[in-house]
């Protein structure tokens, strides 16, 4: 167990931390949450050892063994391959065991040395990084590159793959789904699902952190508290307090009002000197209740289009990919047929690699189309953030300075004003940007965007640096836009909310995709699933061709035999799943019932009446423990379908 008591810490002269209690049982996957500059990265460093207490006491087991994503990753020549197994630091150490046996000869040490690599499923491990580098979004291919090779984004996708290789009892994550694609995060979901240990997450992912944890610990004030569920319980649970702790704050202050007034009035006359003191002795023993403090959410809206052509854009038989100076090109997504009419809202999938940025870039006029043709609707304004869209602003340039390139003839304080909307005031709008934060700079791009009002937004991953305030912010407004929208982006929560329809960039061409972002996760579950059975296959020297014809060997009667003895194999394999599947689904449908209630009666107001009180905190209580079950009965649900699927 992870056991903080009465905890204290702080950097210089900044507490971090004041009296912070709270604990975490084996097993339990906690989401941490909280401001920059809260604290999170400094409690990692905290469990890994590298921080001490000012005061209190934290402990853990001394036998755990800890996992966490290195920050920085040397341009070694390894390969990816080898990087990642470089994680099982436990292996590599047995491994040097044996080359020590070697070259000096004693065979009882090579003995011993192999029985304890055995032992560390040894054998298995270069199977098992493999794995990990593929369901990151590595080819095999790219797996026997050097680290060295890769790109600062796909260096920070090995270090995640060395971390998970660990061997660990503590995992720790800081932001991993910054640098994956939305096959990735799926895929990491799956594996964290499966993981046995106990895991710390820091991530502004609400829908990850829905899927993942069953703890969200919250950093506020110096305080540290543990709240029972996901993130999206945690918030229904943290607005909840307030409201509580609101209106137990409001009734006091009467109280002390009240107290107050018979002091002041009555403090000088003797007959009422004693009643007097008596009150003031009990407003020194009176507990105050601070005041509800929620920081006022950051919010803004798109300023509405001039005009709304339609389409907005054609594209017909367009190939889009690159040219290099030598005239040879390199076609990405071929073959592409669009019209994109007025109010369509489109979410583009599709992994890392396959083409999304190249066809947003060629929708956007910074890159041109190899051939085919494209026409754009009269009036068109292009709102386009890049995935790299910071690196176009100038470090030494002020937020005002950006803005009044866009509008030379527009009056200063209007634009200090438009400035101030998105947290950009007074100084801050006429310092250089250089040490903005990374959240800050993306602030700052979405205001020159939204000035210009376009009618067409093209985004590409326009939440990697905004935490979840600026999520939220951006979710809101887009939901609100009154233009056309074609997103990309690996947070499922702002594609839910603002957009109606997806398309999928796949195998070098755009398709339709008819289904939402449920049946996305499956499909991409079921494709890996085949993946990993088609090396399997491989992997025993059986080829596609060899499994498929194999029942054809003999005569026509052998083989309805024996296609008999199989349906009949195949039976039993499954009547376990499949009276598992309906066990699980009559459980589901029960506690389905039994939330809806739930909702119902925390989302009344009369529930919040005092004598509601005990009720209210039991269901609650029982609320979270609902969902918590229901969504791990619903990832049991799918790893039994799964299983069903591979059997049949």
């Amino acid at each position: 167990m992870i056991r903080f008591d009465q905890f204290s810490l702080a950097r210089g002269a900044k507490p971090l931390f004041e009296q912070v209690s709270f604990s975490l049982n084996p097993g339990e996957k906690a989401g941490l949450v909280g401001a920059n500059g809260a604290g999170k990265s400094t409690l990692f460093a905290v469990l890994r050892g590298e921080l001490h207490a000012d005061g209190g006491d934290f402990s853990m087991p001394a036998s755990w063994r800890i996992a966490h994503v290195a920050q920085e990753t040397p341009a070694v020549e390894r390969t990816a391959l080898d990087y990642t197994l470089d994680g099982d630091t436990a292996l590599r150490a047995i491994e040097a065991r044996i080359a020590a046996a070697e070259r000096a000869g004693d065979g009882a040490a090579q003995a011993d040395a192999h029985a304890a690599f055995a032992d560390a499923d040894g054998y298995t491990a270069p199977s098992r990084a493999e794995a990990l580098l593929l369901g990151l979004g590595f080819t095999l291919e790219q797996a026997r590159q050097s680290v060295g090779s890769f790109s600062g984004g796909w260096r920070m996708r090995l270090n995640l793959a060395q971390a998970l290789m660990c061997p660990s009892d503590l995992l720790l994550l800081d932001e991993p789904t910054n640098h994956l694609d939305l096959d990735a995060i799926v895929w990491l979901e799956d594996w964290l699902h499966r993981y046995p240990g106990t895991l710390i997450v820091i991530s502004h992912d609400r829908e990850f952190l829905d899927a993942v944890c069953n703890v969200t610990l919250h950093l506020d004030h110096r305080q540290i508290k543990r709240y029972g569920g996901n993130y999206s319980q945690f918030e229904v649970l943290r607005a909840q307090q307030l409201a509580l702790q609101q209106s137990a704050y409001e009734r006091q202050q009467q109280t002390v009002a009240h107290l107050q007034s018979f002091i002041d009035r009555f403090k000088a006359q003797a007959t009422k000197a004693r009643q007097a003191q008596s009150r003031v002795k009990a407003l020194e023993r009176m507990e105050l209740i601070a005041p509800a403090h929620a920081a006022s959410p950051f919010t803004f809206a798109f300023r509405t289009p001039d005009s709304a052509p339609n389409p907005m854009l054609v594209m017909e038989d367009v190939r889009c990919g690159y040219r290099g100076d030598d005239g040879n090109e390199t076609p990405v997504v071929e073959h592409v047929s669009l019209s994109i009419q007025n109010g369509q809202r489109i979410g583009l999938l599709g992994a890392n690699g396959q083409g999304k940025s190249t066809l947003i870039k060629t929708l956007a006029g910074t890159l041109a189309s190899l051939s085919g043709s494209l026409r754009t609707g009269k009036g068109l304004q292009i709102g386009y953030f890049a995935q790299h869209q910071l690196e176009t602003l100038r470090p030494g340039d002020t937020p005002l300075q950006h803005l009044a390139r866009l509008a030379p003839d527009t009056r200063e304080q209007e634009l200090r004003d438009f400035l101030g909307s998105f947290n950009f005031p007074g100084e801050m709008a006429t310092a250089p940007i250089a040490p903005f934060s990374g959240g800050e700079k993306a602030r700052l791009a979405l205001a020159l965007i939204i000035w210009q009002k376009p009618n067409l937004l093209l985004l590409d991953e326009p939440t990697n640096h905004l935490d979840l305030e600026t999520r939220h912010a951006l979710t809101m407004a887009l939901a609100q836009f009154e233009g056309t929208l074609i997103l990309v982006s690996h947070d499922r929560h702002l594609l839910r909310a603002t957009t109606d329809q997806f398309m999928l960039v796949a195998k070098h061409r755009l398709l339709p995709f008819d289904g939402d972002l449920d049946e996305y996760r499956d499909w991409l579950l079921q494709h890996a699933a085949e993946t990993r059975a088609a090396r399997r296959l491989e992997a025993a020297g059986v080829s596609p061709a060899e499994s498929d014809g194999a029942a054809s060997a003999g005569n026509r009667k052998d083989q309805r035999r024996q296609e008999a003895g199989t349906r009949q194999k195949l039976a039993q394999l499954k009547k376990p799943l499949q009276t598992r599947i309906g066990r699980i689904e009559k459980e589901m449908e029960a506690l389905t019932g039994e939330k809806e209630t739930l909702d119902a009666f925390v989302a009344d107001p009369a529930s919040y009446a005092s004598e509601q009180k005990t009720k209210l905190t039991e269901a609650i209580r029982r609320q979270a423990e609902v969902h918590s079950r229901l969504e791990a009965l619903e990832a049991e649900w799918l790893e039994a379908h799964e299983e069903l699927e591979q059997i049949g």
